[in-house]
């Protein structure tokens, strides 16, 4: 699973434990995995497979969607919470970096309009962090939704939008069994420092790459090892950059070494207890300030110390209550000094203040808000808009209906709608 999946599937452990509900997650794939709550696949381009849930459903708890899904949510009887962790406008302008000016200037569009549907015909909305909240009511702000009556009814939009942060098991990693993955990489005694996710375009992969070649000079054993590749194409084409600057570093396969499969989340304890630091870096735009950097989460879980590049909110954690080293954006030799720094520090000497953080983002304690509003009654209707009726820009309702276009012809040609998120 990646973000998204993990954060859907822990939200709703969660609340079935809080509440005792019956929780279903709804997702566009699965691999069968018991995930220990029911999993009903369904194709966000055309869901009808929800339409039986929905007329059951008190409530859904969602990102937010592509009209068609949208248009049934606001259609249906139950609560909606939307989930606006992710700041997916920024990462689909950096995903689209490659492509026409026209085809990224449209799925940008397409992903703000899906916010805006979210902000007029949700319930709710949660977010990952009070950063996160400030830009999401800027953006109501923007599209016209905080009426002076919503604001009468809560001047804070608290009881609206609050900050459920991202989470982590409230117990400690366990190994899995079967062979280490220090055992598998042949790296024995070597340092480990992990990249303990995936390789995204808004990421700085080369910085860590040649931070860890000026650090070999000094410890030798130094080892960056990539946990996870994703097939994706921005994540290919991030993967391969960063192949070619190890290759032509001399590091490739020693220095610094690929994992070339996706850790399975069960299994991922398995890579944070075997390392010996963490390390992210990024450059410094939009995605990063407004990012949950959900990497260093897990870090914190497993008592992984952590180098990091200044700018988002975790990123700040660490440097305040020191549980590694933070560092200027593109910056290699400042990584490599705070790489030397922690790694001399050894693990232990983090591990308290780790736990304590780890302890601040237990799934059962960040679900709190999510819990409270379930305990108390619906509201009669959406807070900043209705569910039909509001006026939408010109724009969004020309863009909804050449979607809308779209999603028919291709079903009436029996034809899957193509994966556009």
């Amino acid at each position: 699973m990646g973000g998204v999946g993990i954060r859907a599937v822990e939200l709703a452990r969660a609340v079935r434990d809080a509440l005792g509900a019956e929780v279903t997650v709804a997702a566009a794939a699965t691999d069968g995995a018991d995930v220990g709550v029911p999993v009903l696949v369904f194709k966000p381009h055309a869901p009808r497979a929800l339409e039986p849930r929905l007329a059951d459903a008190d409530v859904v708890i969602a990102q937010p969607g592509w009209p068609l899904l949208m248009r049934r949510l606001a259609r249906s009887r139950a609560r909606l919470i939307f989930d606006l962790y992710d700041p997916e406008v920024f990462g689909t302008i950096e995903n689209f970096s490659a492509r026409r000016a026209a085809v990224r200037t449209l799925t940008a569009a397409y992903a703000a309009d899906r916010v805006t549907a979210a902000l007029r015909v949700g319930h709710h909305l949660i977010c990952a962090s009070e950063r996160q909240r400030d830009l999401w009511i800027g953006a109501a702000l923007g599209a016209g939704l905080v009426s002076p009556r919503a604001y009468d009814r809560d001047p804070s939009l608290r009881s609206l939008l609050d900050v459920v942060p991202y989470g982590v098991p409230a117990d400690p990693p366990m190994r899995p069994g079967g062979e280490s993955p220090r055992e598998r990489l042949g790296l024995g005694g070597d340092e480990v420092v992990l990249w303990n996710g995936g390789l995204w375009s808004w990421f700085d992969a080369p910085a860590a790459i040649q931070a860890i070649a000026t650090l070999r000079a000094r410890r030798p054993r130094a080892r960056l090892v990539f946990m996870g590749a994703s097939h994706a194409g921005p994540a290919a084409r991030a993967t391969s950059e960063a192949e070619d600057l190890a290759r032509e570093l001399g590091l490739l396969g020693d220095g610094v070494i690929f994992n070339d499969e996706w850790v399975p989340y069960e299994r991922r304890a398995a890579w944070l207890l075997d390392a010996d630091c963490a390390i992210s870096t990024h450059v410094e735009h939009l995605e990063t300030r407004y990012a949950s950097r959900t990497r260093l989460l897990d870090c914190f879980w497993a008592g992984l110390p952590i180098v990091c590049t200044r700018g988002d909110e975790l990123a700040a954690r660490v440097e305040r209550e020191d549980l590694g080293a933070t560092v200027a954006p593109g910056d290699p030799a400042a990584i490599a000094e705070g790489l030397d720094r922690v790694l001399s520090n050894g693990r232990d000497a983090y591990a308290q203040r780790l736990a304590a953080a780890a302890a601040d983002h237990a799934w059962p304690r960040v679900v709190a808000p999510l819990v409270h509003w379930l305990e108390g009654p619906s509201p009669a209707a959406p807070p900043l808009g209705v569910r039909r009726g509001l006026e939408r820009r010109p724009s969004e309702l020309l863009r909804t209906g050449a979607y809308l276009t779209a999603a028919a012809t291709l079903a009436t040609l029996h034809v899957d709608s193509p994966r556009l998120r």
